[in-house]
């Protein structure tokens, strides 16, 4: 090899990737190891993607049709070096591809690092970090590549010390592929032992389906089982190996809370090994992101991300599916338009969420860990999914008035199941966080009664209440809509009211057109008054969310419910003065809005009208 001085250039990180580069060198110094796993599995993908682009152009490949991933080290010289004749990269991709982070949401990313090592490092390992963890063990790094198909004289250098900058160079170089060395740091000299590295590839990379080897007294040795892990038997692989291999597709540090690998053969041939990740991705939230399991086609890579195999709000599991019936040249726009996709697509949807049943029916502690995580993104399911509405609404678990409990679960079936006699609805309610939920005055006449409520206070809720309308035959009923029959009624909830029904017609004659309409409750119990929606009318989350998105709103006003049995609205009933009967009415209307978690129009306004009460009510007291 000869390098070209003269085409020596110089560049600065991305601002990100200088972040990433200091955090992580010192956030995951007690889990070096894992740089050579990162390494290798991109020199495997390397591999993959030459063996994709050769389906087409056969010459890419050439006479050296053997694949291989080479590892090898001088102890004297402090070095290690990691190899492959895969795909290689142009100079361009050189500096794109390691000088920056190609990745969506690389500033939310770094925005969420702390500096708490512990917490970075879980979060280092959640966005994946590829390349860059070998200025984990190395105090310089030089990469040295050609892009199969150019000429010898293509070949490019890049050298950092995982600073600043990096330089990039031309070098003559024979064949394609990548290869890396690393100049270790004094403390990190181990990593150029045999014994240490054979472990290493074992632990990490036995299921990388390329040879990885290790030259040791001048001859090359596999050191891995060299065999696509998914093509083997369940029964030949262990727990372990499955872990490790998670670790490969998703490039996250932890270990998968559960997974699936299941072989098809009849009409459709396929296999599919699925995992469920222990902790969401910082970008979860982005429908945007890409997603989807790693294709293949008769063992040959053929796309990351395909998102063509599983819905949209299943978007956080990871995996591989390989076919043997769809076409090597398949293109993601073949994949939205053939039939034999949708079929594996259902049947992988469909064992996703068995997956999850048997989790949650086997070990509950285990899937209320899976729900915190992914439970909001679960819940976008039944709107999207008809087909499996009710095996989705199954898996759906939130806080309720049985316990009070916010971290206590419940589900719809374990709800039924504690329903009143006479009771045929299941009835929720949605706020804006589990204590406005909580405090409610709407669920008053509910605990009078001993009736369960669920509570509902993520922003998705009245999403999922709009594709989700009943469960089990028993319609889901909002409690803060529409007129109230609840079973169990008795004596004491029939009392004569302190105050008149004329009453409701004062107050509306005051708020006018504020509120559709003011009428006796048979909600309340204990406060003087609650807002309610129209059967039909958008929820407020939902209100919001539409608002939030730049959408079109539909005007709606809310109905006043008023306890003619509080000693307040028999105070107001008696009340002579319209200037006082109106502060009162505006008064009561805006405790309304603010025990619904609503924003009041006029803050300050409602500041000074309690203020006016306080400074009336002391100089009676005095």
């Amino acid at each position: 090899m000869s390098e070209t001085a003269s085409a020596a250039e110089t560049f600065g990180f991305q601002t990100e990737a200088k972040q990433l580069l200091h955090l992580m060198i010192h956030s995951l110094y007690s889990n070096r190891e894992i740089f050579l796993r990162e390494l290798i599995s991109n020199a495997s993908d390397a591999i993959d993607k030459l063996r994709f682009e050769g389906l087409g152009k056969p010459d890419l490949i050439g006479a050296e049709s053997d694949y291989w991933v080479r590892i090898s080290f001088d102890a004297d010289a402090g070095t290690l070096t990691v190899a492959d004749n895969g795909i290689g990269m142009t100079r361009d991709e050189v500096i794109a591809n390691l000088g920056t982070i190609a990745k969506s949401g690389t500033a939310e990313f770094v925005a969420k690092l702390t500096g708490d090592q512990k917490k970075d490092a879980a979060l280092i390992g959640q966005f994946g970090v590829g390349f860059y963890s070998a200025f984990i063990v190395a105090d310089e790094v030089e990469v040295r590549t050609r892009k199969a198909g150019d000429s010898a004289d293509a070949g490019t250098v890049w050298r950092s010390k995982g600073e600043a900058d990096f330089t990039v160079a031309s070098m003559a170089i024979e064949s394609r592929g990548t290869e890396i060395v690393l100049h270790l740091k004094e403390s990190a000299k181990e990593f150029a032992e045999d014994f240490r590295l054979r472990n290493i590839v074992r632990k990490y990379s036995d299921h990388i389906g390329v040879p990885v080897q290790l030259k040791s007294d001048d001859a090359w040795s596999t050191v891995n089982e060299a065999k696509a892990l998914w093509t083997r038997g369940r029964n030949d692989i262990s727990d372990d190996e499955y872990r490790g291999f998670y670790k490969h597709v998703s490039h996250d540090f932890d270990d998968p809370l559960t997974w699936s690998h299941n072989r098809v053969e009849g009409k459709l041939e396929y296999t599919s090994l699925l995992y469920v990740p222990k902790h969401a991705p910082f970008d979860l939230w982005n429908r945007d992101r890409p997603r989807g399991v790693k294709l293949y086609v008769q063992r040959v890579f053929i796309m990351d991300d395909a998102e063509q195999f599983l819905p949209l709000y299943l978007r956080f599991v990871k995996g591989v599916v390989d076919s043997n019936d769809l076409p090597l040249n398949v293109s993601r726009e073949i994949l939205q338009e053939d039939d034999r996709v949708a079929t594996i697509r259902a049947a992988l949807t469909k064992r996703v969420l068995d997956l999850l049943a048997k989790l949650a029916a086997s070990d509950p502690d285990r899937y209320h860990e899976f729900w915190d995580e992914f439970g909001e993104v679960l819940k976008e399911g039944p709107a999207e999914d008809f087909a499996n509405r009710e095996s989705i609404a199954k898996l759906l678990r939130f806080a309720s008035t049985h316990d009070g409990n916010m971290a206590q679960r419940t589900s719809l079936a374990d709800y039924v199941g504690r329903m009143k006699e006479g009771q045929n609805k299941i009835y929720y309610l949605c706020a804006d966080g589990f204590d406005t939920a909580k405090g409610s005055p709407q669920l008053e006449m509910f605990r009078k009664r001993g009736i369960e409520v669920l509570l509902m206070y993520d922003r998705i809720d009245d999403w999922l209440m709009s594709g989700l309308r009943e469960f089990d035959g028993k319609p889901l009923h909002d409690v803060m809509r529409g007129e109230l029959e609840l079973p169990g009624e008795d004596e004491a909830d029939s009392e004569e009211p302190a105050a008149s029904e004329g009453l409701c017609a004062r107050i509306k004659s005051v708020l006018g057109d504020t509120v559709e309409d003011v009428r006796a409750s048979s909600r309340l119990v204990e406060s003087p008054a609650c807002l309610v929606i129209g059967e039909n009318e958008m929820g407020v989350q939902m209100r919001r969310i539409m608002t939030a998105a730049g959408q079109h709103v539909p005007d709606s006003k809310p109905t006043l419910e008023v306890n003619l049995g509080h000693p307040l609205l028999a105070r107001m009933d008696a009340e002579t003065d319209d200037g006082r009967f109106t502060e009162l009415s505006t008064l009561l209307f805006e405790q309304a809005q603010l025990a619904d978690g609503r924003a009041l129009k006029d803050p300050a306004a409602h500041v000074q009208r309690v203020n006016a009460l306080l400074v009336k009510l002391l100089a009676v007291a005095e």
